[in-house]
């Protein structure tokens, strides 16, 4: 423990410094214990904020990871109405849009040139997808690039390919699996409280089918990552509730590779913007933010080490800062970034390896090139007087490059054509 966490732990709040003390001692931050460091001001947040960096130091080290990646959203249709969600687009819109397998081939063959090691799929439910469509992707992937890890398809988009293919979630991530399948983003959880799902989404997939997606997921050695979306209708309770729900997951399966806390991005969110949902925030505040992971890194370090900071919602200096607050991955380049974009984000859909490792060098830790599965790639010294010229960091407009959603909705070459539709509950 350092000096300066030894005195700021003096001059905390009674209850609070008891929760910290025993966190340090590698007591459970309880459910209630979160939502009392929830209340954390001033000097009480500065000490939550070294204690989660001293957890953060035992649990992962001072090397802080990112991954070199490529998002392709290849369809913004969807037959869902998330209120929070200003990237899906109706059958009907002039703005949607389909990729189809030629143009996901070259953009996964791009990424592969680029030095990118994953690629992640993720879209809306589109009418036009078939039980054997998600497969197919997979296999078009490996094709285009056999050694690239495919990190693709919610626990959303598992049970939609499940139900249109008529079977189990397990049977379904078995053929994705043997079609290339890597791991899943945890995303689609947003809150996992039925009640409040039932408030910001209420066609999406419940609690309980997202966890059984996941576990299934986990059984057959599938790693996933988790998510919270936070910053819009729920409590302190409620986050307090998702976190130690994964914590349970994770201590039966030991399957998840990282915990991702989500700002929620109001700008363009119908659940903001309309007006139909009385008490919307608009997302966070820089210091509900630091308490947040604060509490992530106590809550969750023991069980899963690895918190990423989300640069598309926060931007590139809270990112850093979130360094000094239990944080040690910033997650991956990207490329491309449609759904946060879409929702009024404004931090570009690019990150340069370069960039990262000059952030991370300049908060003072080691940056380290890590795969999807955390396994490590390539460790970078203290300078960048001997880091390689990597073709990424030649990239002056990302939306040249690699084209932007606002282009990809305007593209008449990928505009959405309806085959019928089909809708799955």
């Amino acid at each position: 423990m350092t000096t300066e966490l030894e005195s700021c732990l003096k001059t905390v709040s009674a209850d609070i410094r008891m929760i910290l003390e025993r966190s340090l001692e590698g007591h459970e931050v309880t459910v209630m214990d979160g939502a009392l460091l929830s209340e954390a001001r001033g000097t009480d947040l500065h000490a939550l904020c070294l204690v989660a960096d001293e957890l953060r130091r035992r649990q992962a080290g001072d090397r802080v990871t990112y991954v070199v990646n490529r998002n392709i959203n290849f369809t913004n249709v969807c037959i869902k109405n998330c209120k929070f969600c200003a990237f899906a687009r109706t059958i009907r819109s002039e703005q949607g849009y389909f990729l189809p397998h030629e143009e996901i081939a070259r953009r996964v063959r791009q990424a592969w040139d680029m030095g990118a090691t994953e690629v992640c799929l993720q879209a809306g439910l589109s009418p036009n997808l078939t039980g054997d469509s998600y497969i197919d992707l997979c296999r078009v992937v490996k094709e285009a690039a056999p050694d690239i890890h495919i990190h693709a398809f919610s626990p959303e988009e598992v049970k939609f390919g499940a139900s249109l293919k008529r079977v189990s979630f397990k049977d379904y991530l078995v053929l994705l699996m043997n079609a290339g399948l890597g791991s899943l983003p945890g995303t689609s959880a947003e809150i996992l409280n039925d009640q409040l799902r039932k408030i910001i989404a209420p066609t999406r997939i419940s609690t309980a089918e997202w966890v059984d997606v996941i576990t299934s997921a986990h059984e057959l050695g599938i790693p996933t990552t988790s998510t919270m979306m936070f910053g819009h209708v729920e409590s302190v309770e409620d986050r307090m509730g998702h976190m130690d729900l994964l914590r349970r997951i994770q201590r039966g399966t030991g399957g998840f590779t990282e915990f991702v806390p989500l700002s929620f991005v109001h700008e363009e969110a119908p659940l903001f913007v309309k007006g139909k949902v009385s008490g919307v925030r608009p997302g966070p505040t820089g210091d509900d933010v630091l308490r947040l992971y604060a509490i992530a890194r106590l809550m969750l370090g023991h069980d899963i080490p690895n918190l990423q900071a989300s640069w598309v919602k926060e931007g590139l200096r809270t990112s850093q800062l979130l360094l000094s607050s239990g944080v040690n991955d910033l997650g991956g380049t990207l490329m491309n970034e449609s759904i946060s974009t879409a929702a009024g984000a404004r931090h570009g859909q690019l990150m340069t390896p370069a960039t990262l490792r000059r952030v991370i060098r300049d908060a003072g830790r080691n940056p380290v090139e890590r795969n999807t599965c955390y396994r490590i790639v390539r460790e970078f010294g203290p300078t960048a007087d001997r880091d390689p010229i990597e073709p990424l960091d030649a990239v002056q407009d990302s939306d040249a490059v690699f084209g932007s959603y606002e282009a990809l909705t305007l593209d008449a070459r990928f505009h959405y054509e309806p085959r019928g539709l089909r809708v799955v509950g």
